[in-house]
């Protein structure tokens, strides 16, 4: 089974890519003038990736979403300065190959960068394939030990010490995220506000800041055909240097146990309701073993990854309200942003990540 190569299709409509004139790009940057095909992983809400045939070679090309209200989400310069830096020193992060920033070419910035091959396990398994309990729970442990190994990364040494503002992270995410809400605010649900409010009142002091990925979870990565370790990871459009605890969070809100409430499993992002996938406190103490940090504050970090992720959906929803995308994926993100905050109260009123 290869990353993704069976969900390839023909671009969504208003999706297509200009290919008489990023060929003629691709002609003047990679030399020869060579015919390209353009297909597109259908995966993702946010920025698009395309795969790109020249010949016989394959290249992933990223690009902003189409209509993007927030455009500093999506700098597609950042991401490769991000991945230039960290490929030499994080076997994981692709290697990056061209950035494009004249928007004659395509109308955004973009770029080039290799196609790693492997398996992406999404929210059903792939065709084919089976996984039992000892395997899953090694999914687990690998995708786990894989983010610490990431907090581990010397980004001073790799050349990222100025990528963010480590200094008051956890507040400005806060601050942050819920500014975001506000600006793509569609309806009246008072569980969001009452959420960050809670978030607000109850944050805890900044830990030694590292690299971070900010959207850790399983279609986010690319498994080796046994499974058996990370060959890829994708998608560094969010990351930054900040508090690793705030990107744990984030990989915890992603966790849907199976005896989670009914609308969670309905916003499954991996395969972690299967028999043999950690529960969230099992995830919480694998990373604190693995980092060597302490999780103390494990709530408060679950419930802003679950936050995070609310704001999110509402961002793509208001795109889809607003006519900025025509997506029908994005119909009902709205449900969504209620019940990852549902989930949250349940967890802040539980004083624990497990909720059932």
């Amino acid at each position: 089974m290869s990353g993704g190569a069976v969900e390839l299709r023909p671009p969504r409509a208003g999706e297509e890519l200009p290919v008489d004139t990023l060929g003629a790009w691709l002609d003047a940057t990679l030399g020869g003038q060579v015919p390209i095909e353009v297909l597109q992983f259908p995966g993702g809400h946010s920025n698009l990736t395309y795969l790109v045939r020249r010949g016989g070679d394959e290249y992933v090309l990223r690009r902003p979403p189409f209509g993007s209200k927030v455009k500093s989400a999506h700098d597609m310069g950042r991401e490769h300065t991000v991945l230039s830096a960290l490929a030499p020193v994080y076997d994981k992060a692709p290697r990056p190959i061209a950035l494009c920033r004249d928007e004659a070419v395509m109308g955004c910035t973009f770029y080039l960068m290799e196609r790693r091959q492997g398996v992406i396990l999404r929210k059903e398994l792939p065709a084919g394939l089976a996984v039992d309990a000892a395997a899953a729970r090694r999914l687990c442990e690998v995708l786990i030990d894989a983010l610490a190994e990431l907090h581990a990364v010397d980004y001073r040494a790799a050349g990222l010490g100025a990528l963010g503002k480590p200094e008051g992270y956890t507040r400005r995410q806060i601050e942050g995220w819920t500014e975001r809400y506000h600006g793509s605010r569609t309806d009246e649900l008072p569980v969001v506000l009452e959420v960050a409010g809670w978030l607000a009142a109850n944050m805890p002091a900044d830990h030694a800041p590292a690299l971070i990925h900010n959207d850790w979870k399983f279609d986010n990565v690319i498994f080796d055909e046994q499974l058996t370790r990370v060959v890829g990871v994708l998608d560094w459009e969010m990351s930054t240097v900040g508090d690793p605890l705030m990107d744990f969070g984030t990989s915890v809100g992603y966790w849907i146990e199976v005896g989670d409430a009914q609308p969670l499993h309905m916003l499954r992002f991996g395969l972690t309701h299967l028999p043999g996938m950690m529960t969230r406190a099992e995830v919480v103490d694998r990373y604190a073993r693995a980092s060597g940090r302490s999780v103390d504050n494990a709530v408060f970090y679950y419930a802003y990854g679950l936050f995070k992720t609310a704001v999110v959906a509402q961002q793509i929803y208001y795109r889809f309200a607003t006519g900025l995308t025509k997506d029908p994926r994005f119909a009902a993100f709205i449900h969504g942003v209620r019940a990852l905050c549902d989930q949250a109260q349940r967890a802040i009123s539980a004083g624990s990540v497990t909720t059932s």
